[in-house]
């Protein structure tokens, strides 16, 4: 690997981007620079430096969406860093913004990323010793790279990045998160075109990312894809099947235990609304449990991807949620690069409290009490995709009533929508009453709370299903009733299933479980709790065509009408498992 520098810095001396503020210094103007790997590609880079003779701690930030952007969605500039005592190099990936190469997500990030930790630590000023930062991709990037040789890695901090491709990222339970990978492809295939100069293909790409067009004849893949396929990967991702070997290869979570040997720092960040959150939750599951460096935590607000604001959707969730994520990141460099001697943290895990709106601390990631959490069982009359007065869920205690089943009808037609969470429009916790009187929604709601309920975990919902097609998709949204009778979204969970499955099943009835995504909310005296379940969360996942093709492939006009029938009663009961946990908010 050789290092080779684009601009003079001495060229730079005289432009002061930020002048020194309180006890943040000045910062130069930013300066060029580049490295070439050991392959030969040349990945080009940004250095912000503060004003004085240091040596510094560098941060990192690897970029795949051109370095000037530096995540600045979500996280102050670069010069705001660096006015605090560190190199900050913003480092376009291989095939994006002005580097090298060809893009191919995660194919490359372990090797250019270790590279370019020890090519940090050894640039003029810097004292040896680098941390990476970033979210969503420049994330994930960051755990491929700590699972490489750099051994100048001190920390890092992945916020709402993927980790496991295969289930937390291109699919989930089978399925293909369909508007995430387009969204993403569309605009991935249109920076490759923009940098090939093909202007009329960029400008296409364009309008097709402002209207997704999902309403194709195979959904998942659009003809401007397969136009533009040689411009980006997409293709080949869409052509990959979520049992494919290839997803391990560019996996964090397949490198868990060498992650795990390293005992890095890690400052994890998520929300529960990002389209990461699993990910988010199960990598910090990993690496952040016994044995993990004392300073690793995770922190999750109720946050979209971007921005991390207090209102969200149709929420305003107070002051509390409008947290300094920037202070949170310098105190967590300071204590790990600088060896700054400040307050230590209360706890590994905080998450915000969606009802008491207000942080709470946990030692480790709750799960809940399996002897206290007693399951809600599901019951009706027969009418709860009708009428959403109709659907209960009853405590162990209560007088369930006898066997039954609450029938959906999806039709492909008319999909079940999605709404609110990370891929509704808009996004976040939206009023989810419309979608839940839709015939093809069935609805099971508790009684009015006599006392709080705090939840905080993940919750599983386990039904007994029978279908009448050979392949069905299974969507469950937990969602909170306010007292003025709106719904709100919690948690919420999708599954893929087809007639032939892995665990020795012959056909689509039988049991099923889902688990849903994480969640953190205590419900107030009066409210209540809400399970939503639908065949369909178009166009967040394809149309399961109900004949048991790959919805990737099928063409949509293949679809079948299917029934869904949820039989709930003491010989084939239905069930909701809640993460319970003791009704205390902090901070």
């Amino acid at each position: 690997m050789s290092m080779v520098s684009t601009a003079n810095p001495t060229a730079n001396l005289a432009a002061i981007m930020s002048p020194a503020q309180g006890d943040r210094l000045a910062v130069l103007a930013p300066e060029a620079a580049s490295m070439t790997t050991r392959d030969g590609v040349r990945l080009d880079a940004d250095v912000y430096r503060p004003v004085g003779d240091g040596p510094w701690p560098v941060l990192l930030q690897r970029q795949a969406y051109g370095r000037r952007i530096a995540c600045t969605i979500c996280y102050a500039h670069p010069a705001w860093y660096a006015a605090h005592g560190y190199i900050v190099v913003v480092q376009d990936v291989r095939g994006r913004g002005s580097s090298e190469g060809v893009f191919r997500p995660g194919e490359h990030e372990l090797e250019d990323g270790a590279q370019a930790v020890e090519w940090a630590a050894r640039l003029g000023g810097a004292d040896g010793r680098v941390a990476m930062y970033g979210f969503s991709y420049q994330g994930y990037n960051q755990l491929l790279a700590a699972a490489g040789d750099c051994p100048s890695l001190c920390a890092i901090a992945p916020a709402m990045g993927p980790w496991d491709p295969a289930t937390t990222w291109a699919y989930e339970n089978g399925a293909l998160r369909m508007k995430q990978m387009l969204g993403w492809g569309l605009q991935i295939t249109g920076e490759a075109a923009r940098r090939a100069g093909d202007a009329a293909a960029y400008a296409s790409l364009v309008e097709a990312a402002a209207q997704p067009p999902f309403g194709e004849a195979v959904s998942a893949r659009p003809a401007i894809i397969e136009r533009h396929r040689a411009l980006s990967h997409v293709m080949d991702w869409l052509e990959t099947p979520a049992d494919d070997p290839f997803w391990q290869g560019i996996s964090p979570a397949a490198r868990a235990e060498a992650l795990r040997a390293r005992k890095l720092p890690m400052l994890f960040v998520g929300g529960w609304f990002d389209t990461h959150l699993a990910s988010t939750w199960r990598a910090f599951s990993a690496l952040g449990g016994e044995g993990a460096h004392a300073a690793t935590r995770l922190i999750v607000g109720p946050w979209l991807h971007f921005p991390w604001v207090r209102q969200v959707g149709q929420i305003d969730f107070g002051p509390a949620a409008a947290r300094d994520m920037d202070a949170e990141h310098i105190r967590f460099f300071d204590r790990v690069l600088k060896e700054v001697t400040a307050e230590q943290p209360a706890s590994r895990v905080e998450l915000f409290d969606m009802g008491a709106r207000a942080w709470r601390s946990f030692d480790r990631l709750p799960a809940g009490d399996s002897d206290t959490n007693g399951a809600l069982a599901l019951s009706g009359s027969g009418r709860a995709a009708i009428d959403t007065c109709d659907g209960k869920l009853l405590t162990g205690e209560s007088d369930v009533a006898g066997e039954g089943a609450e029938f959906i009808v999806h039709d492909p037609w008319r999909p079940a929508p999605v709404t609110g969470g990370c891929y509704g429009v808009p996004p976040g916790p939206v009023d989810r009453r419309v979608t839940d009187e839709r015939g093809d929604v069935a609805v099971f709601t508790t009684a009015p709370l006599d006392a709080a309920l705090s939840l905080a975990g993940e919750a599983e919902v386990e039904l007994a299903i029978d279908c009448d097609r050979a392949s069905f998709d299974l969507s469950c949204v937990l969602s909170r009733v306010t007292t003025d009778g709106k719904v709100f979204q919690l948690a919420s969970g999708y599954a893929h299933h087809r007639a032939l499955h892995t665990d020795g099943r012959d056909g689509p009835n039988g049991r099923y479980r889902l688990r849903l995504s994480p969640t953190c909310a205590t419900l107030a005296v009066g409210e209540a709790l809400r399970l939503s379940v639908a065949a369909s969360d178009f166009p967040a996942h394809p149309l399961n065509p109900g004949t048991g093709e790959d919805p990737v492939h099928t063409p949509r006009v293949h679809a079948l009408i299917t029934t869904l029938a949820i039989h709930h009663g003491a010989a084939r009961p239905s069930l909701l498992r809640l993460p319970v946990q003791p009704a205390t908010a902090e901070r």
